[in-house]
């Protein structure tokens, strides 16, 4: 599980996968949010602007493991 540290209390979900260089542009994280390959906390969530708090695990289809701090 990797670390991505954020300054912010709250970030939205397809910035995030931005932000921690899973996806490359934020068309590529509304993509990959649309097709379900993303959960947060275990639930598959297809919500682009899902407010990501710290603490909240994200999991991008069992490869990719980020924590949020």
């Amino acid at each position: 599980m990797r670390e991505v540290k954020i300054k912010t209390n709250i970030i939205k979900l397809d910035q995030l996968l931005k932000f921690a260089g899973i996806t490359q542009t934020g068309g590529e994280s509304k993509n990959i949010i649309n097709m379900g390959m993303v959960s947060v906390n275990g639930n598959i969530v297809k919500e682009k602007g899902k407010k990501i708090k710290k603490g909240d695990i994200i999991e991008i289809e069992n490869t990719e493991r980020l924590i949020v701090v």
